[in-house]
Formats: structure tokens, C-alpha cells, sequence
């Protein structure tokens, strides 16, 4: 089965979703960097987001030092319309 449009998915609850992770460098475990990660997910559970960070602590060396979301809903089913009328201008 194809995954929902994003249009699809942010109808259903789904808002744009930004994390910043700072992780320790595996070689130098005193210096953090950051990796930003966005994606559209589900607020407040974020299980898209989650399901990154569990791969991360399993696939990725660098230790997670701290996360930090944001989100925001960008299409609500509330303002969706459909078009009354299409008008054309030369």
C-alpha cells in the first residue's frame, strides 16, 4: 500500500516537525554536534520522530546528549476548501 500524500497525512494531525539533536562525537566525546532533523509527525507522542531516535541510538556511534522540538501545523482540515470558482486572467 503507498504511504498518504503529505497533504494527506498533515489533514489527519500530522504538523511539521523540527529537532535539534546534539549528539557527542564518538571520537571526542567532550564535543557536541548538531544535526538537525525534519519530517512531518503526530504532536505530542512525535512516534516518527522516535522511531529515528531509537534507530539512531542503535545504528549511529554518537552518544544522544540532547533533543530539542519544535512543531507547527501547517494545513488544518478546518482551513482546507475546496475552490468555488476558477477565474483566469490574460
Amino acid at each position: 500500500m503507498a504511504e498518504p500524500s503529505a497533504l494527506r497525512r498533515q489533514l489527519d494531525g500530522y504538523r511539521l516537525t523540527t529537532a535539534e539533536i546534539l549528539y557527542r562525537l564518538p571520537d571526542h566525546p567532550a564535543v557536541l554536534q548538531t544535526y538537525v532533523w525534519q519530517e512531518l509527525d503526530l504532536a505530542p507522542e512525535y512516534p516518527v520522530l522516535r522511531r529515528f531516535l531509537d534507530f539512531w541510538t542503535r545504528q549511529i556511534e554518537g552518544r544522544l546528549h540532547s533533543v530539542r522540538v519544535a512543531s507547527v501545523g501547517i494545513v488544518s482540515p478546518a482551513e482546507w476548501r475546496h475552490a468555488q470558482a476558477l477565474a483566469s486572467l490574460h
